[in-house]
């Protein structure tokens, strides 16, 4: 019973920090040590719960992707004009995880997971976040180019380190690009659902080959509770976080970091 209310715990920080600029691998990589949980297949276990985030993203989303689906489809069998900029909308969110795709592949097996590389990480995107909150005060772009896309692509890219928040950086990659902060958002978590297909499906082929055993009922709880906690954190913060709060998210990073550096030492 104590083992599986760990799997809850970690379900729930899932859930919650994947969405929030935070960083949901460098906390399950700091949670998992305090539980004292030995989570060998580490990996396999976030491709597991961040399928539940992506799920819950999509979920969220679902106007959306249909809209830009049923566009695409429209524009490339029927050559319908009128929905062109839906096309080359989708077009640019996959031009934005391309880098991070390649990123994943070249890098998976090689950065160190552990509690140093976590909490400087989070001290890299607890300052990424800090400039851009002081950088807040500048006039918008309206419509998403290329060229922000290739950007946004680029700092995704170093999504793959442990304790790099996702959502952050890719928030904070849009943000520079002189993004609102909603269309940062929107495209961030569109970007989100592209690239998890094939994660969601590596993970769950991973988890059949996996030979030791693992708790199936711990990952699957861990599993639904991700889901349901980024659907909920993901409609808070999609309507009511704005830039000058990226600031509260800026100095948690700062906390965590330090207290995962502090227990490195210890």
């Amino acid at each position: 019973m104590l083992e599986l209310l760990k799997y809850v715990i970690l379900g729930i920080i899932q859930g919650i920090t994947e969405i929030l600029p935070i960083s949901s691998s460098g906390h399950l990589t700091l949670f998992s040590h305090f539980l004292g949980m030995n989570l060998d297949n580490l990996t396999v276990f976030l491709m597991l719960t961040n399928t539940g985030s992506f799920l819950a993203i999509l979920f969220f989303f679902r106007k959306d992707v249909t809209g830009l689906v049923q566009s695409s489809y429209r524009f490339i069998m029927k050559a319908d004009h009128n929905f062109k900029e839906d096309f080359l909308y989708v077009i640019k969110v996959g031009v934005a995880v391309i880098p991070v795709g390649i990123a994943g592949l070249l890098f998976e097996n090689i950065l160190p997971n552990d509690l140093l590389t976590t909490s400087i990480a989070l001290f890299i995107t607890g300052s990424l976040l800090l400039v851009v909150y002081l950088n807040r005060h500048f006039e918008y772009n309206k419509n998403i180019t290329f060229q922000n896309a290739i950007a946004v692509g680029l700092f995704q890219m170093f999504a793959v380190v442990p304790g790099i928040s996702r959502s952050g950086i890719t928030l904070v990659g849009g943000l520079s690009q002189k993004l609102p902060l909603k269309s940062a958002m929107k495209f961030s978590f569109l970007s989100y659902i592209m690239i998890s297909i094939p994660v969601s499906v590596l993970g769950f082929i991973r988890l059949s080959e996996v030979n030791e055993s693992v708790n199936i009922l711990g990952y699957g709880v861990s599993f639904i509770l991700s889901f349901v906690f980024s659907y909920y954190a993901i409609r808070w913060f999609y309507h009511h976080v704005k830039v000058k709060n990226l600031i509260y998210f800026s100095v948690y990073c700062f906390i965590i970091g330090t207290i995962s550096l502090i227990i490195y030492f210890i």
